[in-house]
């Protein structure tokens, strides 16, 4: 996409005095990174140095992440600090990542200092002390250069377990030639989204408003959230409460149920060959996902470069302006790293420094940083594949609209690798879904207590 292609560099006075409190606490959370106490990192030979040299004693580390051209970033972290070396490894994305990680984290070798792990995923690893509070090394300082959602995901359990990496604020992607075609306007409301469905579904048979993944519990997380729902609650370190059933829940479930047995909504995997080729078609005249969208669309549907436009989601109350996120991943320091402080210290230059974030920003991952979102550069950008939209305004409202308290369970990829089992079947069959999100939240209760904690059911 072309905010791929831009340098985002802050031009007026209030995003320059933004990037500057940014640089002088990131330096801070540097300083803090190479004088902690009690903090050593190891050098090649197998001694031990000081903390304080960590970023100036040859050091080698390895970072896994799944985030294509990332190198980019980090070669520009390398020629700051040259005596750092640092190993990109993609060890899978997702689920197959984790497991390799708690693996390696287990065995006490064979894992990376540096690892990227999805908001979703994190308290797991921060609740079982596999990744490392990074209050220490100075993370506090750099709170307010992050989103506040993002910051949320990271601070966990009175600590700090990661750094924000990039979010993915919830936004309406729709077909502009369709909507023009059929004489609507994109949906303010759900109530609109709905009987635009109809409308949609009316004109052609084969064609829909949108769909819905059977096996994305993610995306159903993102609705339910976004309609106010919190139904993942964690108090200190053994107490969790489900409640699949509160009123967020119940909006989402309502209302998808009625769309997907009156067959407005289509019930299919996404990001399958097929379903990429109905998005190209005009089937689904519209995507809602995370900001990170554009550049899936730009390269894998190019042809329908002009057609699509963004939008805010649609509100359950109208003018509310709620908004939720849909993905987004922090960078952790593995706890068996024996380069604590250097790892502390690139992660943080990796997702808090100007350049660092920018250049993220300019592979793809859309920005967790205040300082790019409210740059002037960021917001003025023009989309060539969204017919010159200025986008990334709509995707920074979104950001800064995202509903406070939501939280995630410690065992949630757990959760989410049963979901299709439930509510995935119900989707797929269009069955009631309240039903559905109720045996849920019995099979996640019950695997909690199964691991210890005390559940309580809402």
């Amino acid at each position: 996409m072309e905010t791929s292609r831009r340098s985002l560099r802050p031009t007026a006075r209030t995003a320059t005095r933004t990037a500057l409190a940014l640089s002088a606490a990131l330096a801070l959370s540097l300083t803090a990174a190479c004088s902690s106490s009690g903090s050593k990192a190891a050098n090649p030979a197998g001694g031990q140095t000081s903390a304080a040299d960590a970023l100036s004693t040859p050091t080698t580390l390895t970072f896994w992440t799944w985030v294509p051209s990332i190198q980019t970033t980090v070669d520009a972290f390398e020629k700051k600090y040259p005596n750092i070396k640092v190993n990109v490894v993609n060890a899978g994305q997702s689920a197959a990542e984790y497991t390799k990680l708690q693996t390696a984290i287990k065995a006490g070798s064979g894992g990376p200092d540096v690892a990227q792990i999805e908001y979703f995923a994190l308290p797991q690893f921060a609740l079982s002390k596999q990744v490392v509070d990074l209050t220490a090394y100075g993370a506090a300082s750099l709170k307010s250069g992050y989103t506040p959602s993002a910051w949320n995901q990271v601070a966990l359990q009175g600590g700090i377990y990661g750094y924000p990496q990039d979010t993915g604020p919830l936004t309406m992607f729709y077909r502009t030639d369709i909507f023009k075609k059929l004489g609507l306007t994109p949906p303010t409301t759900w109530d609109e989204f709905a009987t635009d469905a109809a409308k949609i579904h009316a004109a052609d048979p084969t064609h829909y408003i949108t769909s819905i993944d059977p096996g994305d519990a993610g995306g159903v997380d993102s609705l339910i959230w976004q309609a106010g729902g919190k139904p993942y609650q964690t108090t200190g370190s053994t107490s969790v409460t489900v409640n699949l059933k509160d009123t967020g829940s119940a909006k989402f479930a309502t209302l998808w149920t009625s769309l997907l047995s009156k067959k407005l909504v289509d019930p299919t995997p996404g990001w399958t060959t097929d379903w990429w080729k109905s998005m190209g078609s005009g089937k689904y005249a519209m995507w809602i996902a995370g900001a990170w969208a554009p550049g899936s669309l730009e390269t894998t549907i190019a042809a329908t470069k002009g057609e699509w436009a963004a939008a805010p989601v649609p509100q359950w109350t109208a003018g509310a302006g709620a908004s939720a996120e849909n993905g987004g991943s922090s960078d952790a320091v593995v706890s068996t790293s024996t380069h604590k402080a250097a790892a502390a210290a690139f992660a943080a230059w990796l997702n808090s420094s100007t350049e660092g974030a920018a250049s993220l920003n300019s592979i793809g991952l859309f920005p967790a940083t205040t300082a790019l979102l409210d740059s002037p550069t960021f917001l003025d950008q023009t989309f060539p594949f969204f017919n010159g939209q200025k986008a990334n305004q709509v995707f920074a409202a979104s950001s800064k609209a995202v509903t406070a308290g939501w939280q995630y369970l410690p065992y949630q990829v757990y959760a989410n690798s049963i979901f299709k089992d439930s509510v995935g079947q119900a989707i797929a069959n269009g069955s009631d879904l309240t039903s559905a999100l109720g045996t849920w939240q019995s099979a996640i209760s019950q695997y909690g207590t199964q691991q210890g904690f005390t559940v309580a059911n809402g």
